[in-house]
């Protein structure tokens, strides 16, 4: 690449297949970063949790998590029909300063800043899980349903 002194981009782009377009591709849509940030500020969350902060619908996070798994940016665990996802450990250099950077100005977009907000009045994790399942049929029970 032009401008590049020889083997400086082997340093940013190791040999994974987590490529700069990729990377930037995933960080194109603003509900993308949010949920990025979102997941920097928490270790796990719920797609149910990441939608109820954000205000989106489930097959929208869904949707825009999927692309961010693609990426190598976000890993998945399943917990029964629960989906959690997590930051994944940065694989480059250059994934490494884009989580920084993203983590660094968070303070400069009111959506960013009103997102961390939500989260640190939402509960996490009463919103989704066995435990929750459990509550509603033993209300329901007790509900006569």
């Amino acid at each position: 690449m032009p401008g590049y002194p020889s083997g400086r981009l082997d340093v940013i782009f190791d040999q994974s297949n987590m490529t700069p377009d990729t990377l930037f591709a995933a960080l194109a849509h603003p509900l993308r970063v949010r949920l990025l940030s979102l997941l920097l500020a928490e270790k796990e969350l719920c797609v149910c949790d990441l939608g109820a902060i954000v205000g989106a619908p489930q097959p929208t996070i869904s949707r825009h998590l999927a692309m961010l798994r693609r990426a190598g940016l976000v890993e998945v665990r399943t917990e029964g029909r629960w989906k959690h996802y997590a930051l994944a450990a940065p694989k480059t250099r250059l994934h490494r300063l884009l989580l920084r950077a993203l983590d660094r100005c968070v303070d400069e977009g009111p959506d960013l800043v009103a997102d961390r907000a939500r989260l640190e009045g939402h509960a996490i994790a009463l919103r989704c899980g066995p435990a929750t399942g459990d509550a509603r049929r033993a209300s329901r029970r007790r509900r006569g349903r």
